[in-house]
Formats: structure tokens, sequence, C-alpha cells
């Protein structure tokens, strides 16, 4: 039963042109959702209700105004990486070890899959992150600088 919505909802999504999609507001696309789909050979009518979950709209917006801002790549020092059991408690451990030996340093905690990441600094330059990596390494021996896509806020913070 639940494949003939789902058969409407992506034959609307196939038949509809590219430019029809690319421009359109949040609430345009869920006046387009809501109206009846006009299907051939077809006595089925189809009604779909969109309901927002939430803070959804407050989520979109913010996606959208973060990825309008200018990006650069920049460099920062990773002090912890861990994929283990254990990856998120420790990677909390690395950042608040760091907050307390090197305070007013920016901090960053990050999952990208399958790791558990620390991340310190925004350094524009590699020389910059070399000597924050200098810094850092009697804490942290393992630390290394890498390359980092930052923003503009990212500095000004």
């Amino acid at each position: 039963m639940k494949r003939i919505p789902i058969f409407f909802l992506l034959s609307w999504l196939l038949t509809a042109t590219p430019s029809a999609l690319r421009a359109q507001s949040l609430e345009a696309f869920k006046r387009q959702l809501a109206e009846p789909a006009a299907v051939e050979n077809s006595a089925v009518r189809s009604r779909v209700t969109v309901a927002e979950a939430g803070d959804a709209a407050r989520a979109v917006a913010a996606a959208s105004r973060e990825a309008a801002r200018p990006r650069f790549f920049g460099y920062r020092v990773c002090i912890f990486q861990d994929n283990g059991q254990n990856g998120r408690a420790e990677a909390v451990a690395a950042k608040s070890l760091f907050e307390e030996n090197f305070p007013g340093e920016r901090v960053y905690m990050v999952y990208e899959n399958p790791y558990f990441k620390v991340m310190v600094g925004n350094c524009l330059t590699a020389e910059e992150a070399i000597i924050l990596k200098g810094r850092v390494a009697g804490t942290f021996p393992k630390a290394f600088p890498r390359r980092e896509e930052l923003s503009l806020t990212d500095l000004l913070e």
C-alpha cells in the first residue's frame, strides 16, 4: 500500500524539470507537493500533506546561511583522532585537556566518518600551523597540521 504514494512522488521528481527544482523556496516546494499530481489514464488522486517537524525551517535557513559564507583553505592542528569504541569519550577528554592547558585557543570536535577528531587553531599558513603544533606537542605528541576549509567567521571569533 505504501508503494503507491512513493511511486507518485518518484514519478513527479523524474518528470519535473531541473529549472523548476533549482530556485524554489521552501514554501513554494511545500505548495507544489500539496497539489494533486496529474496522472494520465488513472482515476487515483493523491494528496500530500506537508508538516514541518520542530525547528526544520530554522535549520534549513541556518544551513543556507552557512553555505553562503565565503570559505577558503587554511590549517588546523589535529590533536586527536580515533575510530575506536570509546572514540567519542576520548575526544571529549582531549578537548577538555586542551581547553585547560591552552585557554583562549579555538578548539573543534568533529565527527568525520569513521573518526572522532579534535582540531585546534585557525591558521592562515602552514607555518602558523607548524608553530602551533610545536606549542601543543608537549601535551599532545601525536598532533599534526592539516589543511582545512575555513570561513571568515572562524577567524573573527
